[in-house]
């Protein structure tokens, strides 16, 4: 029969709840080695709850936190919520309803159904970062950023929305679309603030190498980072008539050795200089392809596949190793963001430039010595230097060498380390943020809020609607952004812009660990007692910002002496994604679930009856391909939906949902059940055994062993996968020795935790099982009674034979002489040597 989970889920979850079974308590008398920190990324709690892909890297941190526990280790496993952020701030525009009140409603949903799956989270720790004594110390963070000059203010880019009136995280813009309103999105410079991370990369690089990561995340770090050396050199502007001005544009290029081959100069249409480098002739151009290229996205200004496109800025630069004037250009597929916005351009070695050149008809010059014809195609491997100078016929090495000492020695240039990496712009224009902390003084300048008076809280408000000027909502709230100075007293303004959504997710690691805490984030000793992270997971899709912008944090916050550690992650895991089907026509595009017929086996549309292959895809509400785990949860259980999300295959691999083989793990837990109402009884499992029972000794030797590796290798599925084994062999026996039965019984609680404290109790025992010793197995009884045994005879398999696994060296020759392959190749030959490998092989030597 299907077991109870209706009633048993709901009894155990309470008891766990009323006993705080799973809280975490600092227990200075057990020792670093036997702590651990477990921890997922944390959710964003949006209005559509969770579907069944979020539960799988709870799940397998649920799992893995449960084995820690029952095999003495202190565990720290919490859960909290990421609650600042876009979703509820756009919701509040478009229905009058406050983010708060959005948020708590949205939070206590994603409670419930995450409670329901039976997670061992210490609730006790619950944070949520958009509560003033969470963002209190987000704001004080901040404070240590700026105290140390790793906060500045600056004019800066934003995607902005002319139909909504109001700038848009990279996150909102789809397409080159607002994702509101479905406007062409522009850019449009504004006051912002900014963090110094690159103040920070070479560290963000060297110490990725300690860490037990992805060797892909690390890469995707390090080419995010993209640490690079070079040479800054200066460019003298000249007027349209070539005369030279006091104006100077900088190149960054990591080949300062092809100088002698830069034919024109491109910036970017954002560059700071561009209206002085603009003449009066060029003007109306130049605007109008600013105008074109600020309605692009980074990513179409800089695809190779597309066309090059540009405008003349009327002025021309003096190339400073031979004086030649060259034409500076503005063109998109410069960006402001990378290098000083400028780049010398090297068509005859530059894929990129040289089509640019052939567009625009502009001189390619051959200074690497190339083996096809430059005017038809770039050579873009190295080459010995011609058509240089003091440089020709040099090496790539000794021509870089010797041409930052001729930079260096007429003061035109410098070595200089590169990053692609670009500071991180840490404000939005919103309300639904943490205030940033600071006040302007006309007198006094940008004024840091004293410590003492935080946290400054979110005024109430009747509108979130955007200003249309660029600043926050919060800019027309003139009773709050009216104060007076902290440092002078007179009167002053306070900072309009709010915190990015990854401001509280930057840190909510440590505030865990000390979550009450009304005078630090956290107790210094505590923080030492739980940190690193032993175990982080979470998907990819936060392999690079999320995980840079903490580990920058953390840094500073470890220069500040307030953490113990370099690094707050130390070993990482991405989940795969949890799919589901979606169904493709012959062109590519999507059809949602609810359009589609099935017939005889092949799916149709239902519009204009065309063919569909079934694929598939990521879950989404437009494809109404969305699989609610409550739903799961209430027709199989928690217990089920747990098992299957972690036997659907490896932690790490994508896979799609099937709910055939969620009925699947459902029959496989009511056919433990059944078992668990058959007769259990004492008997000694270590002793001698009847044929039956002796095998399921084995076979439950075997279980413990694989069980016990697998979950510490987070291994889940193939740990399922024997303990299916066991049970079908137990399911033969019409009695069941009650000593195996327990221990099976406290292998499958960390995976169906709710079925394991039922049948913990049935057996007679009391509360919960969550502590309780791990099983231990009997090494000898994971061994093999028999094996095969080759018979090699001068290097060649001629014979096999049966033997027991420990037979000795003697009788396994004697048994190996007794083959057929044997007798057969040595007959009329020498045996010149026998080697016997035990518990191998039988090698033979003939002449």
């Amino acid at each position: 029969m299907a077991y109870p989970f209706q009633n048993i889920e709901p009894k155990w979850q309470k008891y766990w709840d009323e006993h705080k079974t799973f809280k975490a308590v600092e227990d200075e008398s057990i020792p670093k080695s036997k702590r651990r920190y477990i921890l997922d990324m944390f959710p964003y709690p949006s209005g559509a709850g969770l579907h069944v892909g979020h539960p799988e890297g709870y799940t397998a941190t649920d799992i893995y936190s449960r084995f820690l526990r029952m095999n003495g280790y202190n565990v720290l496993h919490p859960m909290g919520y990421d609650a600042f952020g876009l979703p509820a701030e756009n919701y509040a525009i478009k229905t009058g309803t406050h983010p708060a009140e959005t948020t708590f409603k949205n939070i206590a949903h994603f409670t419930e159904q995450i409670k329901a799956l039976g997670f061992s989270y210490d609730w006790d720790r619950e944070i949520k970062t958009c509560t003033p004594d969470y963002y209190k110390w987000t704001q004080w963070i901040f404070l240590q950023l700026y105290k140390k000059g790793l906060a500045y203010e600056a004019q800066t880019p934003i995607n902005w929305c002319p139909s909504c009136l109001t700038g848009l995280a990279n996150e909102e813009v789809k397409e080159g679309h607002c994702d509101r309103c479905g406007a062409q999105v522009t850019h449009k410079v504004i006051r912002q603030w900014i963090l110094k991370i690159t103040a920070y990369a070479d560290r963000l690089i060297e110490d990725l190498d300690g860490l037990d990561w992805p060797e892909s995340v690390k890469a995707m770090q390090r080419n995010w980072i993209g640490r690079s050396e070079g040479a800054e050199v200066d460019f003298v502007v000249a007027d349209k008539d070539g005369k030279p001005t006091d104006q100077k544009l900088t190149v960054y290029t990591t080949r300062c050795d092809t100088l002698f081959g830069a034919t024109y100069m491109v910036v970017s249409p954002e560059h700071p200089l561009i209206e002085k480098l603009t003449t009066a002739e060029q003007k109306e151009f130049v605007e109008k392809y600013r105008e074109e290229a600020a309605k692009k996205s980074d990513l179409e200004r800089t695809d190779l596949a597309k066309t090059k496109t540009g405008v003349f800025s009327g002025s021309y630069a003096i190339n400073p190793v031979n004086g030649k004037l060259i034409p500076i250009w503005v063109a998109d597929y410069v960006l402001i963001s990378y290098g000083t916005g400028a780049i010398m351009a090297v068509p005859a070695h530059d894929t990129r430039d040289w089509e640019f050149a052939k567009k625009f008809n502009l001189p390619i010059i051959e200074v690497l010595k190339s083996e096809v014809d430059v005017q038809k195609e770039a050579w873009t491997q190295d080459g010995i230097h011609v058509n240089s100078e003091f440089l020709d016929g040099l090496n790539k090495k000794d021509a870089i060498a010797k041409m930052l000492e001729f930079l260096s020695e007429k003061g035109i240039g410098k070595k200089a380390v590169n990053y692609k990496l670009r500071d991180w712009v840490f404000s939005r224009q919103r309300y639904w943020g943490e205030p940033i902390p600071l006040v302007h003084c006309p007198d006094c300048g940008i004024v840091p809020v004293p410590e003492s008076e935080l946290p400054l809280e979110l005024p109430a408000v009747k509108t979130y609607q955007p200003t249309g000027t660029g600043e926050s909502p919060l800019a027309g709230i003139d009773e709050w952004v009216n104060c007076k100075c902290p440092k002078c007293g007179k009167p002053a303004r306070r900072e309009t812009n709010t915190m990015p959504q990854w401001a509280g997710s930057c840190w909510y690691y440590l505030r865990y660990i000390d979550p009450q805490n009304t005078a630090s984030f956290a107790d210094k000793a505590k923080e030492n007692y739980w940190m690193p992270v032993d175990l982080y997971v979470g998907g990819a899709e936060h392999a690079v910002l999320h995980l840079l912008y903490a580990r920058f944090w953390h840094k500073v916050l470890y220069d500040c002496g307030v953490v113990s550690t370099k690094e707050p992650f130390q070993r990482l895991i991405n989940q795969g994604m949890i799919t589901s089907f979606a169904f493709q026509r012959k062109s590519k595009s999507l059809v949602a679930v609810d359009a589609v017929d099935e017939r005889d086996g092949k799916y149709f549309a239902k519009d204009d009856g065309e063919e569909l292959e079934r694929v598939v895809a990521k879950m989404s509400k437009s494809l109404k391909n969305v699989v609610n785990p409550d739903e799961m949860i209430k027709t199989y259980g928690a217990d089920s939906v747990r098992m299957y999300e972690m036997f659907m295959g490896p932690l790490t691999v994508s896979k799609p949902w099937n709910t055939q083989g969620l009925i699947g793990v459902n029959r496989f837990l009511s056919k433990i059940w059944d078992l668990s109402e058959k007769p259990m009884v004492d008997v000694d499992i270590t002793g001698h055994l009847e044929k039956e029972l002796a095998s399921l000794r084995k076979t439950y030797a075997k279980t413990v062993k694989k069980v016990t590796d697998d979950t510490g290798n987070l291994d889940f599925n193939v740990a399922i996968s024997q303990m299916m084994i066991f049970i079908n062999e137990a399911s033969k026996l019409n009695e069941i020795p009650k000593a195996m039965w327990e221990g099976f019984v406290l292998l499958l609680s960390p995976y169906a935790p709710h079925l394991g404290e039922e049948l913990w109790q049935k057996l007679g025992h009391t509360g919960s099982n969550a502590y309780e010793k791990w099983p231990e197995f009997d090494e000898k009884y994971c061994q093999e009674d028999t094996k095969e045994f080759p018979v090699m005879i001068n290097g060649k398999l001629r014979a096999k034979f049966e033997a027991a696994a420990n037979t000795d060296s003697a009788t396994l020759e004697a048994m190996a002489k007794e083959t057929e392959g044997f007798k057969k190749f040595t007959e009329g030959k020498t045996v010149a040597k026998i080697i016997v490998v035990p518990g191998k092989l039988v090698n033979v030597v003939v002449k």
